[in-house]
């Protein structure tokens, strides 16, 4: 299995493309993307990629992905795909993974310091910057400080910082904050964030729970956030590669399906975290109960912190010989897999700790094809798929295994061709280009970048 750099200049037997290409040698218009990349399962660390790849034809000739090193995500629990599976980029875009800042006497900064120190040497030598942060924390807060100590040096290049927010950012950090009364922790994040030239949220859903989150500490503490967030916060959904999923070669489906013992329109698929906000349990449970189960498998595809509890649950049911289990499904194969899969279900449900703000893995379905997705109308998931999904009530087996009936057993090919076709046209909107093109428009001033 491939071993993944922890920084750049630290290369090694077995470096994938995609973290050896060296950057320009006088570079004259640089991005640099602060994210958890991959091999993270997550659908923010492939919209970096998407957006970073697009910037290389949008006159940035270098790019930089600065993320955590290897045994960092490992440490953290995070879901990872298998670090041989992961994607290069294209030459032009170098994914950094500075080194930690000093000993076991720093126990939780070391990290955070070295993304910090490597920001503000890339800030500071001479090439205009933008810079953009997915996921507030702690992300903007590196992206903020690096800003902050590059210009009082006094040799800070021209730079603009962008910040995307997603759901967790409120719901697992300033809603906590909110509840325990730590006015200091929900003021740091909320005042970071409007402290970025143009702030964005990934879906309406996530402003809006920025804006009650921000209407919260304001009514507790006399602060002015909210105003603030609701003029300032901008909508940009996550980029997606389409062509990932519009020009699949059929026999490379069949290869794929034939290497996982699959038939075309013969499983239903899930592809996501396994946690519990996903609600695989809710789908194991209504496939189990749906008459479906004799004509299908159901394929679950992921990883995470409730891989073991769901594998017993599928083991327990009527139908355990039709459930299995991939947990190394590399970015190669999931379009084939979306494709020829005969439903997709995502049932998301909302917890405390998480709430779905868009579903990109629902846009990569509607985009590959296949039959129609089955998910429910939490969060900002009806902006992600629009009228083009067949919705469940959350937590509810018998309403998913009812939909299975009907979509394995009740449409015919012409119905799933036409759902199909409208689900990918609708699912076009979400293309790299398209969201890259609207966010660099609104940077100010000379920023902005205008389509090509």
């Amino acid at each position: 299995m491939t071993m993944l750099t922890d920084h750049i200049e630290h290369t090694g037997p077995g470096l994938p493309p995609a973290e050896s290409e060296a950057p320009p040698s006088d570079p004259t218009k640089r991005l640099v993307i602060v994210v958890r990349a991959d091999p993270v399962i997550c659908g923010h660390s492939g919209e970096a990629r998407n957006l970073a790849e697009v910037a290389l034809t949008r006159g940035y000739d270098d790019v930089r992905i600065v993320t955590w090193s290897i045994p960092t995500l490992q440490a953290a629990g995070l879901p990872l795909k298998p670090l041989d599976a992961v994607l290069p980029y294209s030459p032009g875009i170098t994914v950094e993974r500075p080194e930690p800042v000093g000993d076991y006497k720093v126990p939780d900064g070391r990290h955070l310091g070295g993304i910090v120190g490597r920001l503000v040497e890339l800030f500071t030598e001479g090439v205009p910057t933008t810079a953009m942060s997915l996921y507030l924390t702690p992300h903007d807060t590196a992206v903020s400080q690096a800003a902050q100590i590059a210009r009082a040096t006094g040799m800070c290049a021209p730079l603009t910082t962008i910040a995307e927010a997603v759901g967790s950012d409120i719901t697992n950090v300033v809603r906590t904050a909110v509840d325990e009364g730590r006015f200091g922790a929900a003021a740091q994040v909320l005042t970071t964030y409007l402290s970025n030239d143009l702030c964005v949220a990934v879906s309406e859903y996530t402003k809006e729970l920025i804006v009650a989150a921000a209407t919260e500490v304001d009514a507790r503490w006399g602060t002015s956030f909210a105003d603030a967030c609701s003029e300032r916060v901008h909508i940009s959904y996550p980029a997606i590669d389409s062509r990932a999923y519009t020009t699949l070669d059929p026999a490379d489906t069949d290869a794929v399906l034939a290497r996982r013992g699959l038939e075309r329109d013969g499983y239903v698929m899930f592809l996501s975290r396994l946690s519990k906000a996903k609600g695989v349990d809710d789908l194991i449970n209504g496939f189990a109960m749906s008459a479906a189960a004799r004509r299908t498998k159901l394929v679950i595809c992921g990883n995470g912190p409730e891989a073991f509890e769901l594998r017993a649950l599928a083991a327990s049911t009527p139908h355990a010989d039709r459930i299995v289990f991939f947990d190394d499904v590399g970015d190669d194969e999931k379009p084939h897999l979306m494709a020829a899969s005969a439903a997709y279900a995502l049932p998301s449900k909302p917890r405390p700790e998480f709430v779905e703000t868009f579903g990109i893995a629902l846009v990569e379905k509607m985009l590959a094809g296949g039959g129609p997705v089955i998910t429910c109308d939490t969060g900002g998931i009806g902006e992600a798929v629009g009228p083009h999904a067949k919705i469940v009530p959350t937590s509810h087996p018998y309403a998913i295994a009812n939909a299975l009936n009907e979509i394995v057993l009740g449409l015919s090919p012409g119905e799933r061709t036409r759902w199909g076709a409208a689900a990918r046209e609708y699912g076009m909107q979400f293309d790299r280009v398209n969201v890259f093109d609207r966010l660099f428009a609104r940077l100010p001033g000379p920023q902005a970048v205008a389509a090509a």
